[in-house]
């Protein structure tokens, strides 16, 4: 805290940011695109750098939605288009706008990840309620969560990482979220890595987890098992019957984002346990 601030003569920041965006944060995120993207030109001509032209043309046509040949070449004119833009626009847009950037620069280098990790750092430190999490901008207020669901994207499975990325996809679609279907993606990624340790693609997560524990070569804890095919019978409809969760009209982002934290965190258990099994995943 500042001097100010200890001695209380100015606020401390304690309201979490979720529906809004003050000042401070909306400058910090333009300084943190400034450091990372726009300080590369350094002699004005876009064109003169294949990646920023790249991003440029990308934004104009697939963000702004612009005529191309309105972009200009001249980079301070850009600059302060952008600027007027990023400063004016909603609050939303602003996230909108960072997720594109850092998905659409194409360097190979290790940029957007630093950006991205740059970003997380004036979002914790200005109280705002989103990150970004496996490249896109995710309410998760949690430290552990956002560590979660990080590790689990990491796994080297196809159809985990998948099923994982669409289920944070439809949760954080800022425009039409699916809560509904982020949670069976979320549940799907389970059932694909325990497919994959029982070596049968063909069932279903509840027999792949009494398999697991009948095979004994997974040390899996006979409760947890049984509190997470619970979770999965809310989410399937085993013998025809859909479950009481997936009946609800309300399914909001507070059950969606659960299911997409505890599926993580398990898929993590499970891989670590699979390693002390000398299972090869």
């Amino acid at each position: 805290m500042r001097f100010s601030q200890r001695k209380g003569i100015k606020p401390v920041k304690s309201k979490i940011q979720i529906d809004s965006m003050d000042n401070d944060l909306r400058i910090g995120l333009w300084n943190v695109l400034t450091a990372f993207y726009w300080d590369k030109i350094d002699v004005n001509f876009i064109s003169a750098y294949k990646d920023m032209e790249h991003l440029f043309r990308a934004m104009w046509i697939l963000h702004f939605k612009k005529p191309v040949d309105t972009l200009a070449d001249w980079f301070p004119t850009t600059r302060r288009e952008i600027r007027k833009y990023f400063f004016t626009c909603n609050w939303f847009e602003v996230y909108d706008f960072i997720e594109f950037v850092a998905r659409n620069y194409p360097e190979e280098s290790d940029t957007n990840e630093h950006f991205m990790g740059t970003c997380n750092d004036m979002l914790k430190r200005e109280l705002s309620g989103y990150r970004f999490v496996g490249g896109i901008i995710t309410q998760l207020t949690s430290e552990d969560e956002i560590s979660e669901v990080e590790e689990a994207l990491q796994v080297p499975i196809s159809p985990v990482n998948e099923h994982l990325n669409r289920a944070l996809e439809l949760l954080t679609d800022r425009k039409n979220p699916d809560y509904r279907n982020s949670i069976k993606e979320a549940i799907s990624a389970v059932e694909s890595l325990c497919c994959l340790i029982t070596e049968n693609e063909n069932t279903t997560l509840g027999r792949a987890l009494n398999k697991i524990e009948r095979d004994g070569n997974l040390d899996l804890h006979p409760d947890l098992k049984e509190g997470f095919k619970k979770l999965y019978s809310y989410t399937s409809e085993a013998d025809g019957i859909r479950h009481s969760l997936m009946d609800q009209s309300n399914l909001d982002i507070e059950d969606a984002k659960f299911m997409l934290v505890s599926c993580s965190a398990f898929i993590n258990y499970l891989v670590s346990k699979a390693s002390k099994g000398g299972i090869n995943l």
